[in-house]
């Protein structure tokens, strides 16, 4: 996207990228339950039309209008969603599944065909330059292997180095303040394994069970190409999870159906199991600085980073370069303030949406007991009547997918499936 509107663009990446599918260490998510969902990508088959063939081409997964509940195993604890009907409302949604390395190794080979992008690898940021009247003027950057410093310049600096980034201190060296800070602890944990599949052994191309207030933990399992499938074993506020290969199978078998968990275990694991965690998430609010050097943006997770549980990460991206797209076409003038502001738009739906989920997973004591007991008794009663209606059913997935509207549940249509799918189960026990 920015090749055009720019006559260089240079890409400086910390790991070696070699052509081909491969893990890099600078992307440790993609050992994990990864996916593009279909607000993000959208955006993505927009920055590369035919993406979604060369995807296919690869082995992954692509799922045109998915509209059979069938295909997706959701549920939270005892309650299975409704897999019967079909959803009436998947035209236009974009989904595919594949793994973070296959969709690095496709689009990256598709921006190594555009003749005025030029990627550096192996290096990193050592210093990014800055002039007396304020303005960012580019960058030196290191070669790892050799030391090697290489001057840059450049109209536009953008720092998309993840959760780690540097620039709040950059900014307080220069004089300028740090973005204020939204945060919160979740305490997460969640180990991934890799797994070969036998040649149809799994029906399913999604299954989730999602973590609640009175157990928060979970598991997950996506399909991937090739007869791939990573699977995930989640838990909140503290709670470890394995981190060997019979502890993990054993975990996915609490969570997952028994099918599910079968497929697993005489599957062949690639590679080893992985934990990550993820203690806290934060968003950065660029958008209420009132100055900012001038030549110099922020993306991505150095902006705002969500649970990673809920899979936003390469969305939020996805829909920060959309954003980007729209300013740089209405010219550079006062590019970050535009940029920053439009974007904080965008994500404060994701961010709120993460708080209130995250809210009724996570236990904790004194005055936000109540309050929680109150969100996750109502999450219960949502889960419950999706058990037997697919148009609930479908409006979680939706959301789940960033494609549904926020207040969506609080319609009176839908209020009233609720009801009734609550009272249709309490007449079957």
């Amino acid at each position: 996207m920015l090749s055009d509107f720019y006559d260089t663009v240079t890409v400086v990446e910390r790991d070696k990228l070699p052509d081909g599918t491969f893990q890099r260490r600078g992307a440790s998510q993609g050992h994990h339950l990864h996916q593009m969902l279909s607000r993000g990508a959208q955006h993505i088959v927009e920055f590369f039309p035919g993406l979604l063939d060369e995807l296919e081409a690869a082995g992954a997964i692509i799922l045109d209008s998915p509209d059979d509940p069938a295909l997706f195993h959701l549920g939270a604890g005892d309650v299975v969603f409704c897999q019967s009907g079909r959803f009436t409302r998947s035209e236009g949604m974009v989904v595919f599944l594949a793994s973070r390395p296959l969709l690095e190794g496709v689009i990256r080979r598709r921006v190594r065909t555009i003749t005025n992008v030029t990627v550096i690898d192996g290096h990193d940021v050592a210093e990014t330059l800055i002039d007396s009247n304020g303005r960012v003027m580019g960058a030196r950057v290191v070669e790892h292997r050799t030391g090697q410093e290489l001057a840059l310049t450049a109209d536009l600096l953008i720092d998309a180095t993840g959760r780690s980034a540097r620039i709040p201190a950059f900014l307080e060296a220069n004089g300028y303040q740090r973005p204020p800070e939204c945060r919160y602890t979740i305490g997460l944990t969640y180990s991934s394994q890799l797994f070969r599949l036998q040649p149809g052994a799994l029906a399913e191309r999604a299954v989730l069970d999602i973590p609640t207030l009175d157990r928060p933990e979970g598991a997950g399992l996506l399909a991937y190409e090739n007869e791939t499938a990573i699977a995930t074993v989640i838990g909140f506020a503290g709670r470890k999870t394995p981190n060997d290969l019979p502890g993990l199978l054993d975990s996915l078998c609490k969570f997952l159906p028994d099918r599910v968990a079968a497929a697993l275990r005489i599957g062949e694991p690639i590679g080893e199991v992985s934990t990550q965690r993820y203690p806290v998430s934060v968003w950065r609010r660029y958008d209420k600085l009132s100055r900012f050097p001038r030549g110099l943006l922020v993306m991505g997770d150095a902006v705002c980073g969500f649970n990673p549980v809920y899979g936003q990460g390469m969305t939020s991206a996805a829909l920060q370069a959309a954003v980007l797209q729209r300013c740089l076409a209405d010219g550079s003038d006062q590019l970050s303030l535009r940029f920053f502001r439009a974007s904080a738009k965008r994500l404060s739906q994701m961010w709120w949406a993460n708080r209130f989920f995250d809210f009724t997973i996570v236990p904790s004591d004194g005055w936000q007991s109540k309050p929680k007991k109150l969100t996750s008794r109502a999450m219960a009663k949502l889960y419950a009547a999706a058990a037997t209606d697919v148009v609930i059913t479908e409006a979680i997935f939706r959301q789940m997918h960033l494609v549904g509207q926020p207040m969506e549940f609080l319609r009176p249509s839908l209020l009233r499936r609720i009801v009734a799918g609550n009272r249709r189960r309490a007449g079957n026990e």
